[in-house]
């Protein structure tokens, strides 16, 4: 998918240097996304188009990502190829329930890639409540993500039991997003929902089919998750496959009603 550029973009002129000590001056753009709030699309040389966000912390990076300066702002270039995130945007996902101020609880953490964007987008006013249950990952998010990002709360627990972390949380959940490799994705997302999610709140499950059942078409996998999740009383939105990004995975987007 080519991102399309509809807003008026900050354009800059970036000095880079290059092999043997020689400069050489690029234009940068960087622009509001058209339909998400915190995220920007930058076009680099050569054409190249990318999804950024506003780093939190400037001057440091969590995964090696290009940094970028627009007219004194500090931007991180967003790897599609190392957050499923990134890649659902791209892809064409219509709902993104990340915002200023969001409160969001993240299963599957690892060591932080996309939870460090998430930080970006929600600011100092909202937070991400981060479960690992690999100590090594939990220990790279310490150190180069939390470390850095007081709106990023790391916990050593696992996914499949929410009573365990769901005390130290004070407010319900606005968004849920989850990124493990479990047999029971959906389960394990509605059962955290029903423990930490306000009414009106939103799901994004990242879902791994060769996790789930090797034998079915990823496509079958998906529906199947689905269809878990309407059980559950969610309103399934809308299911976007990650290909090239993520082979043999999707997200699925919902919403769980007021009433439920």
């Amino acid at each position: 998918m080519v991102v399309s550029f509809v807003k008026v973009a900050v354009i800059a002129t970036v000095t880079l240097v290059v092999d043997g000590g020689e400069t050489s001056k690029v234009h940068i753009k960087i622009r509001p996304h058209p339909q998400f709030k915190e995220i920007y699309q930058a076009m680099l040389e050569g054409g190249v188009q990318r999804l950024a966000t506003r780093n939190l912390t400037p001057g440091l990076t969590v995964y090696g990502e290009r940094l970028i300066h627009v007219k004194n702002v500090e931007y991180r270039i967003w790897d599609a190829f190392r957050s499923k995130l990134a890649g659902g945007i791209i892809k064409g996902i219509q709902n993104v329930p990340i915002e200023a101020g969001s409160q969001i609880l993240y299963l599957g953490a690892a060591s932080g890639t996309t939870p460090s964007h998430i930080s970006d987008i929600i600011g100092e006013n909202g937070h991400a409540y981060c479960v690992e249950f690999a100590s090594r990952s939990l220990r790279d998010l310490v150190n180069n993500v939390a470390a850095h990002r007081p709106n990023i709360s790391p916990f050593l627990e696992d996914a499949r039991k929410p009573e365990k972390y769901a005390i130290f949380i004070p407010r319900k959940i606005d968004t849920i997003y989850c990124d493990v490799a479990q047999p029971e994705q959906a389960k394990l997302l509605a059962d955290n929902a029903d423990a930490l999610l306000k009414p009106n709140g939103w799901v994004m499950l990242a879902c791994k089919s060769q996790s789930i059942d090797v034998t079915m078409t990823p496509e079958k996998v998906y529906k199947q998750e689905a269809s878990i999740l309407r059980n559950r009383g969610f309103n399934v939105k809308e299911i976007v496959d990650l290909e090239p990004y993520d082979k043999a995975h999707a997200m699925i987007i919902a919403q769980r009603p007021s009433s439920t």
